[in-house]
């Protein structure tokens, strides 16, 4: 899918994009192969060697890795697509997460692997959401008319004419429609929760992102996406979302529900070693083990414990299943966050790392896991502190170059296999410059 386009390749994506064609019975997202073409030449931007620049040089590693990232910068024109670049939502350091432009801007900065996680709508059609009751803060819901049928719908005082519960509006994909879920508008993450009008509600974008690419967020299905993925010749890393619903729903259950999910990309003839099928509730991966053995055996388990208060990732005996037990169940990948990987070395002079693998991460190597982390570049400015995918190494970490220092970290120290990214051009860069074993 990666061909020589010149073309096409130096417009932007915006600009090499043909007005979107909507299906005229179900808006179904259309797309056009000068667009796909358009997206696979990876372009990688400015923040790239903006946070090479900003890196810290304190230790003998750091100047050598900002040294030959530079000489690669200098260099380098044929940028490529790398699987340890998972596209996280899409690219939503700067466009609406799960939507068509999105998924698009992240192929385009380098994603060999894209991500779309799974909700399902009132009628059980599988879309792309970060969570089931999300719709509030991610789309333009609460400024249409299916505002109406959200779980706590928007209410508006009719004296005032003032918003008056901000901070309770829920909109679920599961209050609606697949066709009413396909009406609706993407838009960046954020709301604001003390407005007094539907207006000030939308406008909740945090500042370290923009709204520049927020005037257009096509949504998609699940299906969509296998689709999309498939014609981009990407690989693809589905996440099945925790229900915000009592199951079973509309007679599905959550098995149903899990097996809805591969059914699909069994239905597009998707072969199973491009699929991550990816789950924090360990049921499911072990579910897929089972049923799915194919796709399961690259199933990958999200480590979402470090919320639970028996748990203390840098102490094994808290740890149920470990290790070793997970590995025993079938599980090959584990996918904890970054801070879970990484412990800081707060006396790291000239001749030491700043940052080094944590206990956990040194005991899943020792069972033979493979790990995938996430999530890089969903934090805010490092220089201002308490970044939560930052919170173990927050204490070395000095500046914003320094997340190129901790990538370094996750890839040749701890051997993840893949990243999970907000803005995929900055670990494509690296995955293209520095070689990995």
């Amino acid at each position: 899918m990666h061909k020589t386009l010149p073309t096409l390749a130096c417009l932007g994506l915006l600009a090499a994009a043909p007005a979107m064609a909507q299906d005229t019975d179900d808006n179904a997202p259309e797309w056009s192969d000068a667009l796909l073409e358009a997206a696979s030449q990876v372009t990688l931007g400015p923040r790239p060697l903006f946070l090479v620049n900003d890196m810290s040089e304190e230790t003998e590693r750091e100047r050598e890795l900002k040294a030959e990232l530079l000489e690669c910068a200098a260099q380098h024109t044929d940028w490529q697509p790398d699987d340890l670049v998972i596209s996280h939502r899409g690219a939503p350091l700067q466009f609406p997460e799960h939507t068509l432009e999105s998924y698009l801007a992240g192929v385009q900065g380098g994603a060999g692997i894209v991500e779309c996680d799974v909700t399902f709508t009132g009628d059980n059609e599988l879309v792309c959401r970060h969570a089931q009751c999300d719709l509030h803060y991610t789309t333009n819901i609460v400024e249409t008319e299916l505002a109406e049928k959200c779980s706590v719908p928007p209410e508006i005082d009719p004296d005032s004419g003032e918003l008056t519960n901000a901070a309770e509006i829920r909109c679920c994909t599961s209050d609606i429609t697949l066709a009413e879920f396909r009406t609706l508008h993407g838009t960046m993450e954020g709301a604001n929760r003390e407005a007094r009008s539907i207006e000030e509600y939308l406008a909740g974008t945090p500042a370290w992102r923009t709204d520049l690419y927020a005037t257009r967020g096509t949504l998609m299905s699940h299906a969509d996406t296998v689709a999309l993925f498939k014609d981009l010749g990407v690989k693809m890393t589905p996440e099945l979302k925790e229900p915000e619903v009592e199951m079973p729903f509309n007679g599905m259950s959550q098995e149903d529900y899990a097996q809805k999910l591969i059914d699909e990309y069994k239905a597009a003839d998707v072969p199973p070693s491009d699929v991550f099928a990816q789950s924090f509730n360990l049921d499911d991966v072990l579910y897929w083990i089972e049923h799915e053995p194919e796709f399961g055996e690259q199933a990958v388990y999200l480590d979402g414990r470090y919320g639970d208060d028996d748990f203390d990732h840098t102490d094994p005996e808290s740890w149920s299943p470990n290790m070793e037990e997970l590995a025993e169940k079938g599980v090959r990948i584990l996918a904890p966050p970054t801070w879970m990987l990484l412990a800081a070395n707060p006396e790291f002079n000239e001749n030491d790392n700043r940052i080094v693998p944590s206990t956990y991460a040194e005991h899943a190597q020792e069972a033979g896991l493979q790990l995938i982390t996430w999530t890089l570049e969903r934090s805010g400015p490092l220089a201002e502190g308490g970044q939560w995918y930052h919170q173990t190494t927050e204490e070395v970490i000095r500046r914003e170059g320094d997340k190129l220092i901790t990538l370094d970290t996750l890839v040749q120290d701890v051997g993840i296999i893949g990243i999970f990214t907000d803005w995929p051009a900055t670990v494509s860069f690296y995955a293209n410059c520095i070689r990995r074993d």
